[in-house]
């Protein structure tokens, strides 16, 4: 049983003049043996996150030869190993949907939809809208921000819909991110005003923070102190990826506050994305890594072409090695967002055992642009429900929307049909 000086509530924040910051969850917010921790309101929440990449994959160095619990980690999802128990890789499922003449052009709107763009809203009011959207019309209203849409891309992607003709906007600026997770004020441009003039939101909190620490019990003081810093050290690296892009800015409108290196910037997004999903400020997250028929170079792998071009493999060996290599890069990058997740402690738990977190493309092989067989990984185990640790491979023609509807299923979002599918997958 946990002892605690005081119980604090789960909408509990720290203010200051011109900052708001929340906290995550503590146990001194889910005290043992009160009726409060039966309720909904003390239930762990559930966490969702959509992240995509461009290009598809290079299938047989993504997929397994094993299916089953024993397989043997592929190259390009080996840095994931670490996370091998959380891991379910679905292989074989089909987007037919997204089979288009135009692929580039329909693949970003079909990977969550599964409904071809020109029969959006045709058969259904919610014809269209994506998986994403979907679960936040269940469980969006309990945080501030019903889902939060964002992009490492220099131009958003169109993923999310939320309805089959409103497509929400990506943010790829970490600064403008952080003050939407962190400012205080009514709109994006007041909150931007406030953190220019007050400058640090940790400094503005701080003598609430120190007393709250006071009234905490040890492991309490642990978690709060372990998050502040996180912020803190994220809040330092978006400040300092502004200043390094005043001094050296090529082109006028380029975004201040994105980072020049690519690592850095996958890095300060997915590191905000663990926050706030630890802060429970958002439940619903989309990430694209990249857009589709993308022109960004590698140069931080040493590959000079460009991605799209590069994607065009014609099966020769040595573009097939450098997709490979920035297809693991991909994977390494978000594997750190896993490794933040699985560390962030949450009750009894993890913030990594309480979420569902969809990772792959709406892309097969990018040489035919075709979607059979997809990528598809899950990450999270959906507090106990998602089985973890296996290989699924399904017959030819098997329905990627029906990986989808498991995803509701298994965090008991009622719903039972998106786009072409046909049912939950049993052994998911």
């Amino acid at each position: 049983m946990y002892v605690f000086k005081k119980h604090v509530s789960r909408r509990a924040v720290l203010k200051g003049v011109g900052a708001t910051i929340a906290l995550p969850l503590l146990d001194a917010m889910n005290p043992a043996a009160t009726a409060w921790a039966q309720t909904p309101a003390g239930a762990t929440p559930k966490r969702f996150a959509f992240v995509g990449f461009p290009h598809g994959a290079v299938m047989d160095r993504w997929s397994p030869p094993q299916t089953g619990a024993g397989f043997e980690m592929s190259p390009i999802l080996q840095p994931l190993e670490p996370y091998r128990q959380y891991l379910t890789i679905v292989s074989g499922l089909r987007n037919k949907p997204a089979e288009t003449p135009e692929p580039h052009g329909y693949i970003e709107a079909t990977w969550l939809s599964c409904v071809k763009p020109w029969d959006f809203g045709k058969e259904g009011a919610d014809s269209g809208v994506t998986a994403d959207q979907i679960i936040a019309r269940h469980i969006g209203q309990d945080t501030r921000l019903p889902s939060l849409e964002l992009t490492t891309s220099q131009v958003g992607a169109r993923i999310s819909f939320r309805t089959p003709t409103q497509s929400l906007p990506q943010e790829g600026n970490p600064r403008a991110v952080f003050q939407k997770l962190f400012g205080q004020g009514d709109t994006d441009q007041e909150r931007a005003a406030i953190l220019k003039e007050t400058g640090s939101i940790l400094d503005r909190v701080q003598a609430q923070a120190s007393r709250l620490q006071a009234s905490l019990g040890v492991s309490d003081r642990v978690v709060v102190s372990d998050y502040l810093d996180s912020v803190r050290e994220i809040e330092r690296r978006v400040q300092m990826a502004s200043k390094a892009d005043m001094s050296r800015l090529d082109i006028p409108d380029a975004p201040v506050g994105t980072p020049n290196d690519i690592t850095e910037h996958f890095t300060l997004m997915f590191d905000l994305m663990a926050l706030a999903f630890q802060a429970d400020i958002t439940r619903v997250i989309t990430l694209s890594m990249d857009r589709e028929a993308s022109m960004r170079t590698y140069t931080n792998l040493g590959i000079a072409e460009a991605f799209h071009p590069l994607s065009h493999h014609g099966n020769a060996a040595d573009k097939l090695t450098k997709l490979v290599q920035i297809q693991r890069y991909h994977t390494e990058v978000f594997a750190k967002f896993v490794e933040r997740l699985a560390k962030a402690k949450e009750g009894d738990a993890t913030v990594l055992d309480h979420s569902t977190i969809l990772y792959g493309s709406n892309m097969s092989n990018s040489d035919k642009h075709n979607n059979d067989p997809l990528p598809a990984a899950i990450l999270g185990r959906a507090h106990g429900r998602i089985k973890g640790g296996q290989h699924v491979k399904y017959p030819q023609d098997s329905k990627f929307a029906d990986l989808l509807v498991t995803l509701f299923d298994r965090n008991n979002i009622p719903v039972e049909k998106l786009g072409d599918s046909g049912g939950a997958l049993s052994e998911v």
